[in-house]
């Protein structure tokens, strides 16, 4: 039997896109983000980021660097009392730079692969899960994994996105997303 987990996307979810994040120094989280997970992570879940990093097939920094600016992120949601089960990335491009990963592959979002790979890895049953994104692209990959709760969050926060047809709710940011599915104030 598994358990739900919380799948978060990263630059525009958890952090603020400057786009090809992959320095610590470049790294802000959103405000709320931290409150935001320690309540899903008191209801059990477990909290999950998928997130496709072609930064990598493009040649702008490392699977190493990556690999860093995970190490910080699992410290810093560990240290707030918000332990990450796992971060989840595609390095892959279709139509990469870097010939090692100029793939057509099944993890690069809208593709479920990192929602399926997580929840086998992780026992996290998709059928009790929810998805957070701030592009379709996040919460049609969610769709097809199975995931029946798919909120689109406002670029970096800032605002009420528009409703996709992959979404099945809204939300300016994770703080907010949270209060309305918890029913209560963070």
């Amino acid at each position: 039997m598994g358990r739900c987990g919380v799948f978060l996307d990263r630059d525009g979810v958890i952090n603020i896109d400057h786009g090809y994040v992959y320095r610590i120094e470049d790294f802000t989280l959103i405000d709320g983000v931290l409150d935001a997970c320690r309540a899903w992570k008191k209801q059990g879940a477990s909290l999950v980021i998928v997130s496709n990093q072609s930064g990598i097939a493009r040649g702008f920094f490392t699977p190493n660097d990556l690999a860093i600016l995970n190490e910080h992120i699992k410290s810093l949601f560990s240290l707030a009392g918000a332990p990450l089960s796992g971060i989840y990335c595609c390095p892959h491009l279709k139509d990469a730079p870097v010939a090692a990963y100029r793939v057509a592959c099944h993890c690069r979002k809208p593709e479920p692969g990192l929602f399926f790979q997580a929840a086998e890895e992780l026992r996290i049953e998709l059928a009790d899960s929810i998805a957070f994104g701030d592009k379709n692209r996040d919460l049609q990959a969610a769709r097809r994994a199975g995931i029946p709760t798919r909120i689109l969050l406002g670029k970096d926060g800032l605002a009420e996105p528009v409703m996709t047809p992959d979404a099945t709710g809204t939300a300016r940011n994770l703080l907010q997303a949270t209060e309305r599915l918890l029913g209560t104030a963070l």
